[in-house]
């Protein structure tokens, strides 16, 4: 656990620089991060092998808990992985201009945004968040069952896509559902998804 003050914003820029200044040098790590892999993906592109959807929860982070590196997901990252119209444009031009075919949707347990549509929503714009997820839940009380329903609620609205559903039909694009438990850092893909 870090020591910054998180209301101490040059401290906090100070530990990101930091953070970035060792990323640059790295060698090793549970994905790749070297100096060849980012000179390689500047010369030649990325080629994601998946899109990853997850909440922005900073206790959930696709390329660490799926140990990829530079260059291997393509990751959209929402407070209650929720879907608009930004998201689904960045999920089309994964699926059609980088030929993705894999789009995975992560929702995990203890997610607050989840949390604020059982409480009955919120104020400002995290009201949108929780309304979106409160049409997905319904009268649902269980939160591990509201966030699989919020998981499948942005699971239809990607289908939804022209683009997508084509890809879909025609091209063997695979749209999964699962949930990341915090404490174990598990990965469980919803049984009915299992390709």
């Amino acid at each position: 656990m870090h020591n910054i003050d998180i209301k101490d914003t040059k401290a906090a820029l100070k530990r990101l620089m930091d953070g970035n200044a060792e990323y640059i040098l790295a060698k090793k790590g549970g994905g790749n991060v070297s100096e060849e892999i980012r000179h390689l993906t500047h010369t030649d592109g990325q080629k994601p092998y998946a899109v990853v959807i997850s909440c922005s929860d900073s206790r959930v982070v696709p390329e660490l808990m799926f140990m990829a590196g530079i260059g291997e997901i393509f990751t959209i990252r929402t407070a209650g992985n929720v879907i608009g119209s930004f998201e689904l444009g960045s999920i089309e031009y994964a699926a059609e201009h980088l030929g993705v075919r894999l789009i995975l949707v992560i929702g995990h347990t203890v997610c607050g945004a989840v949390d604020a549509a059982l409480k009955g929503g919120a104020d400002s714009y995290i009201k949108n968040i929780a309304d979106e997820i409160k049409t997905a839940i319904g009268d649902e009380t269980d939160p591990e069952v509201c966030e699989k329903l919020n998981v499948y609620n942005s699971i239809g609205k990607i289908e939804k896509s022209p683009i997508i559903k084509e890809l879909m039909e025609k091209d063997g694009l695979r749209i999964l559902g699962g949930h990341y438990y915090n404490k174990s850092g598990k990965v469980v893909l919803y049984e009915n998804d299992i390709l």
